[in-house]
């Protein structure tokens, strides 16, 4: 018997040991790195099991070759519209170097083309949204494309749900695309969708959990295109929560957009590529673009980042956004886990002069990432950025203002997770009446916030200084 213990902690210390020179050798993050390595220490067996589960890394090169193909697929239609990537575009920001920086980021980082035909409308909470995103779809002629994060079978999902299986019913083509790891409740539904003649697929689905190295890599994407011609991203999923419906939860506060235009070219490929990805089928054609008429003169670029991409690209985004505004950075996130660079920029911004003002979750739906945001506070309000908690209900907005110049609105949060592992898309306008259209929202939530004072805040108890330290360590893990 005790040969028997000795051989079993034999060959689990040579595990530890191989996965402890795994890790170290990923040359990852160094916070990342040593955060694991100390789990894997004061926890073997359970370190082991998460490493496997959350640490792992897929290598960039195996996830991009679709979207690789996706881009070669629709590169000819983008030529002939005269929107394909071009270094001159930039030229169309104006003479502003914040413009002309981030918009040059975009197209090289990103790959996203900066478009002038376009229009957009702020769609600020649940119910302008969902009328919104059910106006399109009820008038859907050709084909609809939804993809989510989250989808619930309840009761605005069913709504959601039924009136595809009608539009379907109507010759429509409807695909929806689901992350494959959140959805469970909807794949009950798959069978009775796809009889209905609703295409459906899940993305990077887990069925053996511990086998899987993409576990961890989940698609965050809030998409909808109608037609090839109306397009919509944000930060709402779907479900009765979002709505406000849900009593445990009560005000849910969020923000949607809604676009026409040449940049919905790109919501589309976006989807087609994610499409491509789950299923290999190779959807292309005019139909899929047709010719958008004249809406505007709204620059616009749609960044669609991940874990395929081929630079640091969101993280890199922000960093350069953070880093070139010269009078004000207005942020909201629910989620908010920078890492050092941000932090720097943010204290180095505020610190400079600027207006740097950022509303966090005051009512938390999920507590470990609360109190690990709150544990980046102390520090900033010491520089001069400004922190406001949201206490009207749980805030889920992902926005950011520079300048009153440029807007961005997606389903990209602040933190770790949405910079280096899910597949994130956001839109980035460079117009100050959409600027400022984003500005009335953020005053709003200003006046339904807290604000947190240096002073006070230092004054914390020691409990909620350890919840902070704790929830900070694991933040490479959330």
């Amino acid at each position: 018997m005790s040969i028997f213990f000795a051989t079993i902690s034999l060959i689990t210390l040579l595990q530890l040991v191989f996965l402890g020179s795994v890790i170290f050798l990923e040359n990852r993050d160094p916070t990342r790195t040593i955060t694991w390595l100390l789990i894997l220490g004061a926890l073997p067996v359970l370190g082991a099991l998460l490493y496997l589960l959350f640490g792992r890394v897929v290598r960039k090169r195996r996830l991009s070759r679709h979207k690789q193909v996706r881009l070669e697929q629709t590169e000819e239609i983008m030529v002939d519209r005269q929107i394909r990537p071009s270094a001159e575009d930039v030229d169309q920001v104006g003479d502003s170097p914040m413009n002309k920086k981030l918009s040059r980021l975009l197209l090289n980082d990103a790959n996203a083309p900066l478009t002038l035909n376009n229009r957009s409308e702020v769609l600020t909470n649940g119910k302008k949204t969902f009328r919104a995103l059910f106006s399109a779809i009820e008038n859907a002629k050709d084909h609809i494309h939804l993809e989510y994060y989250i989808f619930h079978n309840d009761a605005i999902g069913g709504d959601i749900l039924n009136l595809l299986v009608r539009k379907a019913s109507e010759g429509v083509t409807v695909r929806v695309l689901v992350d494959g790891l959140g959805n469970r409740s909807l794949e009950k539904r798959f069978g009775e969708l796809r009889r209905a003649g609703v295409e459906t697929a899940g993305f990077y689905p887990v069925r053996f959990p511990f086998l899987s190295k993409r576990l961890n890599l989940r698609n965050h994407r809030k998409i909808v295109v109608v037609d090839g011609r109306v397009g919509f991203l944000g930060g709402l999923n779907v479900g009765d929560e979002y709505l406000s419906r849900n009593k445990k939860i009560g005000f849910w506060r969020d923000t949607f957009l809604k676009l026409e235009g040449d940049s919905v070219n790109f919501l589309q490929t976006v989807f087609l590529n994610d499409w491509n990805v789950v299923t290999e089928e190779d959807i292309k054609g005019p139909l899929y673009y047709p010719q958008s008429l004249q809406l505007g003169c709204q620059l616009t670029q749609i960044a669609a980042t991940g874990p395929d991409s081929d630079w640091g690209s969101m993280l890199q985004i922000f960093f350069v956004a953070l880093t070139s505004a010269e009078k004000t950075i207005y942020i909201e996130t629910p989620y908010f886990i920078p890492d050092e660079g941000s932090v720097m920029a943010l204290k180095t911004a505020a610190l400079s002069g600027l207006d740097v003002r950022i509303i966090l979750q005051g009512v938390p739906d999920h507590k470990l990432t609360y109190w690990a945001s709150h544990s980046y506070i102390e520090e900033l309000l010491e520089s001069g950025v400004r922190i406001y908690r949201y206490t009207k209900g749980v805030l889920h907005a992902k926005v950011m203002i520079l300048d009153s110049e440029i807007g961005v609105v997606g389903s990209t949060n602040f933190d770790i997770r949405s910079f280096s592992l899910n597949f994130e898309i956001s839109a980035f306008i460079y117009e100050s009446a959409f600027a400022h259209r984003l500005e009335q929202d953020f005053y709003q939530d200003l006046s339904d916030s807290q604000e947190i004072e240096l002073e006070e805040y230092k004054l914390r108890p020691l409990s909620i200084r350890i919840k902070e330290s704790s929830a900070r360590l694991f933040s490479p893990l959330l």
